[in-house]
């Protein structure tokens, strides 16, 4: 399978998401935090800095839970200034998930 580039706009989010949680994580070390998150400092560096725009979902389930951050404000930061995209939610996806 083939991997898309990203585009500017998820570049961008990446960006605003990597100085959210540089400033989330404040007086705390790189290391400390990553350790917490169960990711190499190399790899909160890159999220951090830009350079690793698009994170694993997991990951940043993760980094959330070190930072004591709500997913959903993480989601949210991600989300400012991307275009507005049809839901495709649908009922049947709801109820396989309990």
């Amino acid at each position: 399978m083939v991997r898309q580039p990203l585009t500017a706009e998820q570049i961008a989010a990446g960006q605003r998401l990597g100085a959210a949680l540089r400033a989330a994580r404040a007086d705390r070390s790189l290391v400390e935090v990553a350790l917490a998150a169960g990711i190499s400092p190399e790899t909160l560096r890159k999220i951090e800095s830009g350079r690793l725009p698009a994170p694993a979902f997991g990951t940043v389930v993760c980094l959330s839970q070190a930072l004591g951050v709500p997913l959903g404000d993480l989601a949210d930061v991600w989300l400012a200034d991307m275009p507005v995209r049809q839901a495709s939610w649908r009922p049947a996806a709801a109820q396989a998930l309990g």
